[in-house]
């Protein structure tokens, strides 16, 4: 059993939509103020008692609708057979497929809200109200976890194939091992503020580190980027852009492709994004992540608020996407 996300995909609209992996939560757009809060909560893996309390903490006068779905524990996998709560109220409605049967939740049905507790779910459709769908986005957009602006969240749960057992492989013969080589003083060196004193939990590596896959081979660059200075550059591998951009970081099969900004109020750090072709649900797009750097990334998507990226974090980029570095210098990403 794992802990990973159902697939996922959104259709662009006015309400915020507040995807964890654990709890789906849609907000309409007066709830602005509060949508920071409870992503940061529906983040940390809350349950479903504690983000519906925080929804609720002002009264349902001031909350003229939601959509919660949750887990009745947080940390339990969402596959099909777990037990999944959701609550509707307002102008959402709310369809899932169990392996009993459709259920459909009107929100504006009741005058406080409409609540179940679901068996068997794999797979649900959330609706809100739409002032009209968006022109310049494709109609359904892929999505992991994260805040975006939605009119409708389509989830699917997939649960895991079965290992065949095989039978175990004879022991090989015995033998001394060689001493293990003392490990080279870069293999250890920080990496612009990617450690726990930098402010985040070391977890898997970021990309552009060592320890990451190669970027998966392209046939063609999957974006191209715009660079305020004027340069040009095609991301058909990975791309590293800084101050003092290096390559000895990265392993030998996965040399980046190095473009060197100037940043004259040294806002920008000496390594400071990395946009490479995407791999798995992201394959043929470009994806960018924060290597750590000192004063953060800002990225607007069009259609999307503008987001402070998280260090190792990867996100999908739009063809229309800006990344502002800091220092006045901005990455505009366009189709190849």
């Amino acid at each position: 059993m794992t802990d990973r996300p159902p697939l996922r995909s959104y259709r662009p609209g006015p309400w915020f939509g507040i995807l964890g992996t654990h709890a789906t939560v849609l907000l309409p757009p007066s709830e602005k103020d509060r949508v920071a809060s409870l992503w940061e909560l529906v983040d940390t893996g809350a349950g479903f008692d504690e983000v519906l309390d925080a929804l609720i903490a002002g009264g349902l006068r001031e909350l003229p609708g939601f959509v919660l779905v949750s887990e009745a524990a947080a940390g339990s996998t969402r596959e099909a057979g777990t037990i999944t709560k959701v609550v509707v109220r307002g102008a959402a409605r709310a369809r899932f497929t169990t392996t009993d049967g459709e259920v459909h939740l009107e929100g504006d049905e009741a005058t406080t809200w409409v609540e179940r507790s679901l068996s068997g779910v794999v797979a649900s459709v959330l609706e809100v109200a739409d002032d009209g769908e968006a022109t310049d986005l494709p109609a359904e957009l892929r999505v992991d976890t994260g805040l975006v602006r939605v009119s409708r969240v389509e989830e699917q749960v997939v649960a895991d194939e079965p290992v065949p057992e095989e039978e175990p492989a004879p022991a090989p013969p015995t033998h001394r091992a060689a001493p293990a080589a003392p490990l080279d003083e870069h293999d250890t060196a920080d990496h612009d503020g990617l450690t726990q004193a930098g402010g985040w939990t070391p977890g898997p590596p970021p990309p552009g580190i060592p320890g990451q896959e190669p970027a998966p081979a392209v046939t063609r660059p999957v974006a191209r980027l715009l660079v305020s200075t004027g340069e040009s550059v095609e991301v058909d591998r990975a791309v590293v852009v800084g101050r003092a951009p290096e390559s000895r970081r990265f392993p030998h099969d996965d040399q980046p492709r190095l473009v060197t900004v100037p940043s004259p109020q040294q806002e920008i750090s000496s390594m400071h994004v990395e946009i490479r072709p995407g791999s798995g649900a992201d394959h043929g797009s470009a994806v960018v992540t924060d290597l750590g750097s000192t004063n953060g990334t800002v990225l607007v998507q069009p259609g999307l608020p503008a987001e402070d990226l998280r260090p190792g974090v990867g996100v999908a980029l739009l063809p229309g996407a800006v990344i502002d570095l800091g220092d006045g210098l901005t990455i505009s990403v366009v189709q190849p």
